[in-house]
């Protein structure tokens, strides 16, 4: 897709951005003593999508991210909701060894480098951000559910004791509903939360569609907002993008010491959210998440019969990029070795189709194209064999009845604008 030019009628990609939080970091850039730095990488992720968008004659229509843009907490003290609301935080030596606040760091260094990755695609293409729980600007441990381990066992979460996450001031002033970024926007066409949560219109392939940006793990006014949405662009064929959904096991379900809803039973965990909000409407066509390690998808039938598809994107682990370039180097987090997540949609009126590929822009290939791809990133998914995981890169499904389903959503032309907005 590196040179690729827009097909008249029904092609068209969506660019999926994984978590970019070990990009960002502070502790991954040459002034920290890092052998390079890693934003560069993610800078140049960002100009594959601008150089291929719509508008530069590609493919791209449009773009999301899956949320974690930095890695550090500004504190991790309560915030102030919490502590209202009398809850108590405790102690924890081990997130604070891996992923000690950073405040200064955090907004001279990390923010920053989101910022200007987001830049380089800002006027060129309709996009979403979402927020994760390395974004919130607290991350503290709930009293009632203490660490009970000293350090991180690799793969084992249940020492860690119950974490929780408070304010998006640092997310919104930056990437919320009033910046630049999407105010007065004609495709950002409803906001909640200064941004938190958000709604896009794009064009692709003869079709409207909606996107909707949900935050981590939405509370019941969060999903009476979407439903709201939907009611206003009834129809459209729907994606949404939240941090938290699909695991790397391929279900839906929270790390059990970062289950929001534990200490907030008011939040819906991704099952809940599958049966409360996403099951339950029609136009909803497929969820797109990261958070969890790896890739994964699965395909389930909502209460009216069709098909929804969820997808896991999150390369954050892989450090491939640091092996050959510094073999030496000792990073526990990864960086991210470049790959975006491409979802091609062929709407042709015979066959329509969706294909899933992975582009690296540091190794400037598909993942098809890399004999040693399943080799080198066996570790995110040791039960499969090579050949399989290079498979969960690079497949195609068929979209059966899109046509049929998504009927009233055709459009004449290409336009940009549209058809209206809802209030945010």
């Amino acid at each position: 897709m590196q040179s690729s030019k827009a097909t008249p009628g029904h092609r068209f990609s969506i660019a999926v951005i994984p978590d970019t939080q070990n990009y960002t970091s502070h502790t991954q850039q040459r002034e920290a003593g890092f052998p390079f730095n890693s934003r560069e990488i993610l800078w140049d992720m960002m100009h594959y999508i601008a150089r291929n968008a719509v508008k530069n004659g590609g493919e791209i229509a449009f773009a999301t991210g899956l949320g974690d843009m930095w890695q550090h907490p500004v504190s991790n003290a309560l915030d102030r909701e919490h502590a209202a609301r009398g809850d108590k935080a405790v102690a924890n030596p081990i997130i604070d060894s891996l992923i000690p606040p950073s405040p200064e760091k955090v907004v001279e260094v990390e923010i920053p480098a989101a910022k200007a990755a987001y830049e380089i695609i800002a006027g060129t293409l309709p996009f979403s951000v979402v927020p994760g729980n390395h974004d919130h600007d607290h991350l503290w441990t709930d009293a009632n559910h203490p660490p009970s381990a000293r350090e991180l066992v690799p793969g084992d979460y249940s020492g860690i004791g119950g974490l929780h996450c408070g304010e998006l001031v640092n997310w919104t002033r930056n990437f919320g509903a009033s910046t630049p970024f999407f105010k007065g926007q004609p495709w950002y066409v409803a906001s909640l939360r200064g941004g938190a949560n958000s709604a896009q219109i794009f064009n692709g392939g003869g079709y409207r569609f909606l996107h909707l940006g949900m935050e981590m793990s939405p509370d019941s006014e969060v999903i009476e907002w979407a439903e709201s949405v939907l009611a206003a662009f009834p129809g459209l064929p729907t994606i949404v993008s939240i941090h938290e959904f699909l695991n790397s096991n391929g279900r839906r379900e929270s790390i059990e010491c970062l289950d929001l809803s534990r200490l907030d039973p008011q939040r819906h965990d991704p099952e809940r959210l599958w049966e409360r909000f996403v099951s339950r409407h029609d136009p909803i066509l497929a969820v797109l998440n990261g958070h969890f390690h790896g890739v994964q998808h699965r395909i389930d039938k909502n209460r009216h019969g069709h098909d929804v598809y969820q997808f896991l994107t999150n390369y954050q682990s892989r450090k491939q990029s640091l092996r050959m370039t510094s073999p030496d180097t000792r990073v526990i987090d990864g960086i991210g070795d470049g790959w975006l997540r491409l979802m091609e949609f062929d709407l042709d009126a015979q066959r329509p189709q969706l294909r899933l590929r992975a582009w690296s822009t540091y190794f400037k290939t598909y993942s098809s194209q890399l004999p040693e791809y399943g080799a080198w990133y066996r570790a995110e998914h040791p039960e499969l064999s090579e050949a399989q995981i290079a498979a969960l890169d690079d497949f195609t499904i068929e979209l059966g009845d899109f046509h049929e389903r998504f009927s009233g959503a055709r459009i004449d032309g290409d336009v940009d604008t549209p058809a209206g907005t809802h209030p945010t």
